[in-house]
């Protein structure tokens, strides 16, 4: 898969393929029985994540661990905060992911729920427990909003940031970003541009929209915050949110492309592709690209 010469210079294609190959995604418990598949689209060792849904217990999220890791791949698990019902659970569960299954990084979140259903409050709480590294955890993802948060507001998310980059070098782990995904380019753009004043030397992901069906982006938009740019684009009418739901990822994985080109060195190292139920289509469009 090649684009156009006259959109941007020749470095274009190879920074694509670079970002897709230090990418990664992410795969549903729903959709272990399809894994076999996925690993024979991406290279051997290609993180992929595994969502905290709501309900899902933990001895659950260890059986999609051992999946990915036979499938080899490198499973990387949602550490939900407000998700966990049981400290010692949780710290038997990390401790026995990074022993059995070799997983050395998480994705720390704070969860969507309204309130805690254990003893954390927020992500923020479990790493000022040290569980993470007490357990063998060497490297954490934080979320990044381009569009914000629906809840927290711009400075809270800030100021969480800060002290969990402190928190992680205390503690002697590595923090990258992953972004939520948009239906902006330029918000993503923006936000990267941000980071990098802030923060020059955290490395990010940005996260990407899949390949998928308009009507279940449109879900997902709802569920993960991420109404701004659609209710903007609505409000130009729906022919253009029509367009932009059917728009191939491509177009958004080529303005990060752009993005980075104008901005070396960049610290933005790689994608990273919310599959939304479409795990195998996911995976084959990234092995097109590699």
């Amino acid at each position: 898969m090649s684009f156009p010469a006259s959109a941007t210079d020749n470095r274009l294609d190879p920074r694509v393929s670079e970002l897709v190959a230090a990418g990664s995604m992410e795969i549903s418990p729903r959709e272990l029985h399809r894994l076999k598949e996925v690993g024979t689209h991406l290279p051997a060792g290609s993180c992929v994540y595994i969502p905290s849904l709501p309900g899902l217990p933990l001895t659950r999220t260890l059986e999609a661990i051992a999946a990915v890791r036979d499938a080899g791949l490198d499973p990387v698990p949602h550490v939900s905060a407000r998700r966990i019902l049981n400290r010692d659970e949780f710290r038997a569960f990390l401790t026995k992911a990074a022993k059995e299954y070799g997983v050395h990084r998480c994705l720390l979140i704070g969860g969507d729920e309204p309130k805690p259903k254990g003893p954390f409050v927020d992500s923020l709480q479990i790493l000022e427990e040290r569980l993470l590294a007490d357990c063998g955890m060497r490297e954490i993802g934080i979320g990044g909003y381009p569009e914000g948060h629906p809840r927290i507001p711009l400075n809270a998310l800030e100021k969480a940031m800060a002290r969990k980059l402190e928190l992680a070098a205390q503690q002697s782990i590595g923090v990258y970003v992953l972004t939520q995904f948009s239906f902006s380019p330029t918000r993503v753009v923006e936000y990267c541009t941000s980071l990098s004043r802030q923060h020059p030397d955290l490395p990010v992901y940005v996260g990407i929209a899949g390949p998928t069906d308009p009507a279940a982006l449109l879900r997902y938009a709802q569920r993960c915050g991420v109404g701004t740019s659609l209710r903007a684009l609505r409000s130009l009418g729906t022919g253009i949110a029509q367009l932009v739901t059917n728009t191939d990822p491509r177009d958004h994985l080529v303005a990060v492309a752009r993005y980075t080109l104008k901005r070396e060195p960049t610290n933005v190292v790689g994608v990273h592709l919310y599959s939304f139920g479409g795990a195998v289509r996911t995976a084959a469009w990234m092995r097109e690209l590699l």
